[in-house]
């Protein structure tokens, strides 16, 4: 007697995977593929007890993998003053919200703000200190920038946090003054000295945030996603909250858990003494890799370059770490057998970075690690050289250069801008980059990261490197099992094969026939399924 499948999903495209051919049907058991095929063979696994789902003409596919997200912060920012450009595209607009929240905020609380964007307010420059003062004069405001790497704190802000125009910028940081008066901005490191005196959310609130900000990747769906720096804004807590998640069913997607390894702020001595290395964990959840941040962003001008940024000589961004304490801590956690993700977008953060695992992997040779560098935004032939010959992969977010290619152009030399993140030169050198959004910098919606994968475009419509483009086939290969293979865990996911995890998500339309303008304007993710069972089906209460 052959076996009985929990759940059939029949009567559709279903893409498996690249090289794979399509099925129309899939049947899945104990929360795995048991089969794909023609609807006529996936009938014969259908039994008294089995769901049966008609996609009725849909498409589906493996569920995705957003690579690099900060998914506590995803759910907490909700809670936030939306300050992005889709909510707030001019400066009186931005202001007008922060106004409105201080309006039901009991004074001498904190108001944060985030998402942001210098350069496509109607001012096409940063907010200043005086300008919240006046929206929130009775509260402490911290408004947050897209990238996550430059706030504008208020004066209430700044005092609660010490900072004057004599304050020292920590290594690292930088404390913004013009003509001996503070303008608000704190970029990097600097900008500890003012959120350290934010409240910390407690335990239930980093629970709720990872149960919210997990369904919010379901809708889209996005069944597995890194968390990339665990530890960030509670330390162990985060740590703790993950697993009571997880134990009370409050985790709805898997994930892969980056620890921080930045000095000061690090949890890895305390996660190695208790002996969670890279790969603990089960295939809901595990712990990742080690997590150091190098340099800023772009568009934040505070990416580590090599070329100086328009309009600032002297401007090369910031350096986070000397060259010999990158070197030592990335050695230390080399040697206790971590994986490592470390941000570095510009070209000298890169390049310090791919020295240190040079060095370490020389020292400690033995097991391949599979090292990535994320973000990678700007490495250059050179350095793309090095990577491949040390087996180090680039983690790149596409959706990088669609929100904020025009940006790039604005601060940076625009051949260098529009060289950024090379996706089919890196998939033609053999690497197997990812894709994701680095919410909350980019929205969870994997919509435009796929569009401009397909078309090189900003969500202006300018086209950064058009021999960049990669087909959708190799797009959606980026999105799923190349996710899993940064995190070393494609042995169970990303493919829609016999004993994989049957993780799919259903679309509206068929991502391989539509054109890039309707996959972003006029497609939506119906339902999605996460081991074997239906965790998001649009339109229903749940959703």
């Amino acid at each position: 007697m052959s076996t009985q499948a929990d759940l059939v999903l029949t009567n559709g495209t279903i893409w498996c995977g690249a090289g794979l051919p399509l099925a129309e049907a899939a049947a899945v058991f104990a929360g795995r593929i048991l089969d794909t095929g023609s609807a006529a063979e996936i009938e014969a696994l259908i039994g008294p007890d089995t769901k049966v789902i008609d996609l009725d003409g849909r498409f589906a596919m493996p569920g995705l993998y957003d690579n690099h997200l900060h998914l506590i912060s995803t759910g907490l920012v909700l809670d936030n003053v939306d300050a992005s450009p889709e909510a707030a595209s001019t400066l009186e607009g931005l202001l007008d919200a922060i106004r409105a929240r201080a309006a039901k905020t009991p004074k001498g609380e904190w108001i944060l703000a985030r998402g942001y964007e210098q350069q496509k307010l109607d001012v096409a420059r940063h907010p200043h200190r005086t300008e919240l003062d006046a929206a929130a004069p009775d509260h402490p405001v911290l408004l947050t920038r897209a990238c996550g790497h430059v706030s504008i704190a208020n004066t209430r802000a700044l005092d609660i946090g010490g900072v004057t125009p004599k304050t020292p910028a920590p290594e690292g940081g930088v404390i913004e003054v013009e003509n001996g008066v503070l303008t608000g901005l704190l970029a990097e490191n600097a900008q500890n000295l003012v959120e350290d005196h934010v409240p910390v959310p407690s335990e239930d609130m980093l629970i709720a945030a990872i149960e919210a900000g997990g369904r919010q990747l379901l809708s889209h769906g996005i069944t597995s996603c890194m968390d990339a720096a665990v530890g960030m804004i509670a330390g162990m807590t985060e740590i703790r909250a993950y697993h009571l998640a997880k134990l009370t069913g409050r985790l709805p997607v898997r994930v892969s858990l980056t620890l921080l390894g930045d000095p000061e702020r690090s949890i890895v001595e305390t996660c190695h003494a208790a002996g969670l290395v890279t790969g603990v964990g089960d295939e809901m959840m595990r712990v990742g890799a080690v997590k150091i941040f190098l340099d800023g962003s772009l568009g934040g001008r505070t990416a580590w370059m090599s070329h100086a940024y328009r309009d600032q000589p002297d401007n090369f961004g910031v350096q986070m770490l000397p060259n010999q304490q990158v070197e030592g801590l990335v050695a230390d956690y080399h040697a206790k057998g971590y994986q490592l993700a470390c941000h570095a977008i510009g070209d000298e953060a890169i390049r310090q970075l791919v020295t240190a695992y040079e060095k370490a992997q020389a020292a400690h040779p033995g097991e391949a690690r599979r090292h990535r560098v994320e973000h990678c935004g700007f490495p250059g032939d050179e350095l793309n050289a090095r990577m491949k010959a040390g087996g180090i992969e680039p983690s790149p977010q596409q959706a990088f250069m669609y929100n904020f290619g025009d940006s790039y152009i604005a601060v940076m030399d625009e051949d260098i801008s529009r060289s950024g993140y090379p996706l089919r030169t890196w998939l033609d050198m053999g690497f197997r980059p990812g894709t994701g959004s680095d919410s909350p910098v980019c929205r969870t919606d994997p919509r435009p990261n796929i569009y401009q994968m397909l078309t090189r475009k900003t969500d202006k419509g300018t086209v950064m490197g058009a021999d960049e483009i990669v087909d959708i086939e190799t797009a959606l290969q980026v999105y799923t099992e190349n996710g899993a293979y940064l995190a070393r865990e494609e042995g169970f996911k990303g493919r829609l094969r016999p004993g994989m995890v049957a993780d799919i998500a259903v679309f509206s339309r068929d991502l391989l026939k539509a054109t890039p303008e309707e996959i972003l304007n006029d497609t939506q993710c119906e339902l999605t399924v996460l081991g074997g069972r239906v965790v998001f089906e649009r339109g229903t209460a749940a959703a």
